[in-house]
């Protein structure tokens, strides 16, 4: 993990982009611009939340686990917002976990700075509130989503959803992670990319994802991409990814 020198010529998060200049000086000293690599652990089961990140690129999953040690994924996190919202809710640990999927860089803030700075009626604090709706609209869709449609349908929605964070039509993604944001097995996951690379809507290779048809994907896509979509402009306007 690195830090860098000039932090702030490399703000591209959208909450802290909206924030009004004066208090995005007074918050800069507290945060550090740091590396986010494939696969970091940005917190863990049950253990004390050390920082909250805001993510500049790539993407942080967000997992719910079981005694096995399975896990699936049950929402995401782009530069459109925060990873480390239980600090913000009061709680110092919770029984998920979070990890960097894409790789990226954000700005990490100690969890202890930030609930003695970010406080109730603060423009960060307020945005973060818009946030949390946004976001629990966004796993509770994904929960109906799981539930009610099918996997290719599920598949697409995941992509589209993972390039409007990233902004960009290609990204590095692994079989395991596809598994776990599907709550599928490997197995099945590769024979829906197949089903998808044969429609010419993606091409993966070499753990890279490369999107080559989005309308495509978006009109075979159920119709919890638009809901989300939708509901994160609707609260955060042009501080979405999604706009």
């Amino acid at each position: 993990m690195c830090a860098s020198q000039n932090p702030r010529n490399s703000i591209k998060n959208r909450l802290l982009a909206a924030l009004p200049p004066e208090e995005y000086e007074r918050l800069l000293p507290y945060m550090e611009l740091v590396s986010l690599d494939f696969k970091q652990i940005l917190y863990a089961p049950n253990e004390p939340i050390q920082y909250v990140y805001f993510p500049n690129s790539g993407v942080g999953s967000l997992l719910s686990l079981v005694e096995s040690g399975d896990a699936v994924e049950v929402g995401t996190v782009g530069n459109e917002g925060m990873v480390g919202l239980p600090v913000f809710l009061g709680a110092n640990s919770i029984p998920g976990e979070a990890i960097q999927q894409i790789p990226g860089e954000g700005m990490r803030m100690g969890a202890d700075v930030f609930q003695r700075e970010v406080t109730p009626g603060s423009p960060l604090y307020r945005l973060l509130q818009l946030y949390t709706q946004a976001l629990f609209n966004l796993i509770a869709q994904s929960s109906a989503c799981n539930r009610l449609h099918s996997i290719e349908q599920r598949f697409c929605r995941w992509m589209l959803m993972t390039r409007d964070r990233v902004g960009a039509d290609q990204f590095p993604l692994t079989q395991e992670f596809l598994a776990q944001m599907l709550g599928v097995r490997r197995a099945s996951v590769s024979e829906v990319a197949a089903t998808i690379a044969r429609a010419g809507f993606i091409s993966y290779k070499y753990g890279k994802m490369t999107l080559l048809d989005t309308e495509g994907l978006e009109s075979t896509s159920c119709e919890c991409y638009a809901i989300v979509k939708r509901e994160f402009e609707r609260l955060l306007g042009g501080n979405s990814a999604f706009s």
